[in-house]
């Protein structure tokens, strides 16, 4: 690895942290060049960023999730106590489990 490819990911690591995105996780691998016809050194560099975005309205956003998820609940515990109707009921499916 020469100083070159490292000033590279440098100033990758640079544009990318001026466009407001945090630098997590930085890997370069520097190998030989796998095409027969060449003898140049290449390089791979990963850059893993994280940048959040705030949402609109996120609190009324929460307030309807909880209120999706009790939905949801409700939902379920009707299904279960239909399911136990069912299962009194011998359709003559053999491969139902019982």
């Amino acid at each position: 690895m020469d100083d070159e490819m490292l000033a590279d990911q440098r100033r990758l690591v640079e544009l990318i942290e001026a466009e407001g995105w945090d630098v997590t996780d930085l890997e370069i691998s520097a190998y030989d060049s796998p095409w027969a016809d060449e003898d140049d050194p290449e390089a791979t560099v990963t850059i893993t960023a994280r940048r959040p975005y705030e949402g609109d309205d996120d609190e009324d956003d929460a307030d309807e999730d909880d209120a999706d998820e009790d939905d949801a609940d409700e939902d379920d515990a009707d299904e279960d106590d239909a399911d136990e109707d069912d299962a009194d009921e011998d359709d003559g499916n053999p491969f139902r489990l019982k």
